[in-house]
């Protein structure tokens, strides 16, 4: 083999060395990021395998598991997909659609035998209805601005 086959071979093996490390990295750094929906039943279907791990519970805030503390940013409640519920903790401010009964998704991760949520998300209704607006200018019976 020649000097001229060798430094050949040598900027392959660079090349293809350099590529599969990108490679590694960004695929890498790709499957962290990413953050799966879980219903309430996959989460105890799957139980100790999902503790620690980062994920979405989604569901409905089942109705009457809701409490808060007294400064409000304290919650515990219900995330429930009509079958089974999961308890959710969280500490701090929940958006403003985030009720009893309404769709919620809560980011963060099981701990024992709740999940405890480091972001809470609220889905809001998919219905339009222009009648319960309160703009002005699409009621006619609203005073004048």
């Amino acid at each position: 083999m020649n000097a001229k086959q060798k430094r050949r071979i040598s900027l392959i093996a660079s090349i293809v060395l350099v590529v599969g490390a990108g490679a590694w990295l960004i695929l890498g750094n790709f499957q962290e990021s990413l953050v799966y929906f879980y219903t309430p039943t996959e989460v105890l279907a799957q139980g100790n395998d999902l503790e620690g791990r980062k994920i979405r519970l989604a569901g409905q805030v089942e109705m009457g598991s809701l409490v808060q503390s007294e400064d409000k940013l304290d919650l515990a409640f219900k995330v429930t997909d009509g079958t089974n519920a999961v308890a959710v903790t969280y500490r701090g401010i929940v958006p403003d659609l985030f009720a009893e009964g309404q769709m919620a998704i809560a980011e963060g991760r099981i701990q024992g035998e709740a999940f405890k949520a480091e972001q809470i998300m609220a889905k809001h209704s998919e219905d339009y209805d222009p009648d319960q607006m309160a703009y002005p200018h699409m009621n006619k019976d609203a005073e004048k601005w």
